[in-house]
Order: structure tokens, then sequence, then C-alpha cells
């Protein structure tokens, strides 16, 4: 057996476990679409699931597949599939494992982009009820007999509201639900669900996994916390010797290989290499935040500031049990008589973009932009104000970092 390593140890050396062409220390780049086999029976045996190899590009290559081994050492799982984007990946567990009239419970406070993806579900047949996941009571209200799946994501974007992880876990193993969390927020390295019973991991690679801004993709780990014998909707070809791959099967094969969002080799590339800092990168980054957001809750030119680190936020306790950092994302309201976009244009080492999870920090006007087609009903449900600032905090010297935002305040 293989001497347990650290978290950081084991993401270094993952690539040189097996062998690897030429003694490289990263797994190579291999860009072939199509993979070609001596023996046609062999070719047969890949293509049926009977034997491990590539078959087409679609369903994935080895240099995905190194990033699908890293992912699922992070997590902890029994298989990981990566994708194009997170986004991909929440889409593809939702096409995989979903019929005509099966109900879904999420999380109100979500993604902009996830909470499209659900009115897209609900128009075809999925109708999907949105609650207050801090509070477990919420969820099991919510829950039908044709509930199939509850989604939560673990805090928040933008307002960091946290779902009562743990308590939802235990709801959905005892009524046989898969139980999906998005991890992206804090990574595997701040927090595993699999340990508060997720059935089903999401992270978005994209965002502080790859860290550097230069790479999109996603990942879905199944923990083998869920019992996919009990789920109906496997169909029978899936149903191999180990029920524990059911699922994870069940979304390679349709999720991934069906609806074509596959992660390019290049890609992969880049985020492993960037996966490898994650601790590192983390550790500063949540540290940065925590100083931003008490610098700007002591601000008299500030309304509220909403980051799971103070002790004014009402999950912060739930955080400091569940989490080993506050994660790296705070957002903050100005006082009304502040014009937020001219506050954001004031900054110098602050960049006004719509990403987060990059080495810099990137600011952006929620209400504006990335939750703006929500329309103001259902922001105003969500407690996004109009001058909503989200902040993706960074690396950079936290002297340079306090001086440019008390500078931009006037």
């Amino acid at each position: 057996m293989a001497q347990k390593t650290g978290f950081t140890t084991s993401i270094l050396h993952a690539d040189r476990e097996g062998a690897i062409e030429h003694g490289s220390l990263h797994k190579p780049l291999h860009v072939s679409v199509a993979y070609g086999y001596r023996d046609a029976r062999e070719l047969v045996n890949v293509f049926q699931g009977k034997a491990q190899g590539y078959a087409y590009g679609r369903q994935g290559n080895p240099t995905a597949a190194a990033l699908e081994e890293k992912m699922n050492r992070m997590e902890d799982g029994v298989a990981t599939v990566c994708f194009s984007t997170g986004m991909a990946a929440i889409g593809a567990i939702m096409l995989a494992l979903l019929r005509e009239s099966d109900h879904v419970v999420s999380s109100a406070f979500l993604f902009g982009n996830t909470n499209s993806l659900f009115e897209t579900l609900a128009a075809h047949g999925n109708e999907v009820s949105f609650v207050d996941a801090t509070d477990v009571r919420a969820v099991e209200q919510a829950l039908r007999p044709s509930t199939r799946m509850v989604f939560v994501e673990t805090i928040a974007n933008p307002r960091t509201q946290i779902a009562d992880l743990s308590r939802i876990g235990n709801l959905c193993a005892s009524r046989g639900i898969v139980y999906v969390v998005d991890n992206t927020m804090t990574t595997p390295y701040l927090f595993r669900p699999k340990n508060v019973k997720a059935s089903l991991i999401v992270n978005a690679l994209t965002k502080y996994i790859g860290g550097h801004g230069n790479a999109l993709g996603g990942a879905v780990t199944d923990t083998g916390n869920f019992d996919w014998t009990r789920f109906s909707n496997i169909h029978d070809v899936y149903k191999g010797p180990k029920p524990a791959l059911w699922g994870i099967t069940q979304i390679r094969k349709k999720g991934l290989r069906d609806w074509g969002g596959t992660l390019s080799p290049e890609q992969a590339h880049h985020l492993a290499v960037g996966a490898e800092t994650l601790a590192l990168r983390m550790d500063r980054a949540c540290a940065n935040a925590q100083s931003l957001a008490d610098s700007l809750a002591a601000h008299h030119r500030v309304r509220a500031v909403y980051y799971p680190g103070l002790g004014s936020h009402p999950q912060h306790a739930l955080a400091r049990e569940l989490f080993s950092g506050y994660g790296a994302l705070l957002s903050f309201e100005l006082d009304p008589n502040l014009d937020c976009f001219d506050f954001l244009n004031r900054l110098k080492n602050v960049v006004l973009s719509s990403n987060l999870g990059d080495n810099r920090t990137l600011a952006i006007p929620v209400a504006h932009t990335i939750f703006y087609e929500m329309g103001a009903e259902r922001r105003a449900s969500m407690g996004i104000a109009d001058s909503l600032i989200r902040i993706s905090v960074g690396i950079e010297d936290l002297d340079d970092l306090l001086g440019d935002f008390a500078q931009a305040m006037g």
C-alpha cells in the first residue's frame, strides 16, 4: 500500500506514480482525437467499458485523465469526470441523471448561470424549487415523492450565505436523494463535501484550482456515499459489476459523451499545473480576504460586508465548524451616497472582471452584470442590492491591496 501523503504532496507527485513518457514530471499533452488498436477485441472491450483505454477524444483523453486522478485524490472520491467548464459539469449531472417530471430542490443562493440553467431545466419538464438552504427545514419542506436531487453551493456567490451542509446531507441520505454540492468557493483544500455525505461534488476548475485565469474546466466527483442501486434512473447498460460506479459512468456517457462538453488536453494541462499550488495560493488569498473584510467593515463609507470570516456573518459559527478557512470571496455594499461605478473606476491594482479565483484581485458590480438577467425581484429575494460589489481577493501584497481600496474610497 502506498504511503499516505499530504494534500499538496499528493497533487505534486500524482502523475509519476504510473508509467510516464521520458521521465516527464508532468503528464504530457496527448492531443490525438482518435486512438488505434491492433486487436479488434481490445477495441470492443474499451468501447463496452470492459477494459481501460480511450475510444474517441470527445469521451476523454490521457491528459484530462491525469487531472481527473488529481481531482479524485483532492476530493477523496471513487471517480471523477472532467468537463470543458464548470457549467458543463453541472449541466451534465442534470442531463444524465434526471428524467421528465423529476423534481430538484436547490439553494436559492446560486451563481447566476446555475440559476439560468435551472430555469432552462424547468422549461424542459423538471421543476426546481428554490429554498433558503441555510436552514435544513426549508429543504425538507420542499421535498416531494418526485424529488431526485438536492443542489447547494458551499459558500454562495456573491452574498456568501452558507448552506446547512451537514444536516442537508443527513436528510438526503435518509431519503435516498442525490446530494450535489458545488465546492468551487471552498475548494477541496478548505472543505471536503464527502464528509457531509455529499453524493456528487462539482468543482469549477477555472477558478481557484486552476488559479491563473488561463484555462476553463469543470469536474464532477462521485464520493462513494450514494447507493446507486436505489436510484431508478440508471440505465441497464451502465449497471456494471461495481454499483459505486454506476452514477459516474452514466454521467460520463450521457453527460460527457452525448453532450460533448469535453475538456481539451491543453486546458487540462494548464489546470493540472495550476492545481499544484492550490494550498499555497488559498492560504494567502484567504488571509488577504480576512484583512480586507475587516478593513471594509470598519470603514464609514461601507454599509455592509459579507464574508464568512466576520463575526457578524449569520453563518460564521457554521463556517468555523465546517471549513479550514473562510474563502477568498467577499462582497460589500457602499454608502448610497458613493457611486459604485466611480469607486470601481478609482481602483488601481484591482481588475474589473467577471471571473473569480484568479491570483489577481477582481471586482465587479453584481446587480448590473452577472446577476442582471435575473431581474430586480429575484435579486431582491437573494439580498443583492444595486450597490453590491463582489471582490475575488488575490495574492497581492496586503499593504498594496488595502491601500488601493482606501484611496478609492476617497
